[in-house]
């Protein structure tokens, strides 16, 4: 679909330029001229380019790679706790 009739910018463009890097409308504009001369297009690019953003994050997010936690401190635990109590 057309996000920008005048320059010709396509939801896939700004979906390829997402996955290239691209984060925000200031990028497009600088890529692509996008907004630069009616304006009209700008909310419409900045819908598509959240859902690339939120698209590429949750992609990213289940590429398979564990998620491990690793805390930046061990709690102490006295010894007694891991001894067995006599009869």
């Amino acid at each position: 679909m057309y996000v920008c009739l005048c320059k010709g910018i396509t939801d896939k463009q700004i979906v390829q330029a997402v996955e290239n890097g691209a984060a925000s409308v200031r990028e497009l504009r600088k890529q692509f001229g996008l907004g630069n001369q009616c304006g009209k297009c700008t909310c419409m690019a900045r819908g598509v380019l959240n859902e690339a953003l939120q698209s590429t994050a949750s992609c990213q997010k289940s590429s398979g790679k564990p998620e491990i936690f690793i805390p930046s401190s061990t709690p102490s635990v006295s010894p007694s706790y891991f001894t067995l109590p006599s009869n």
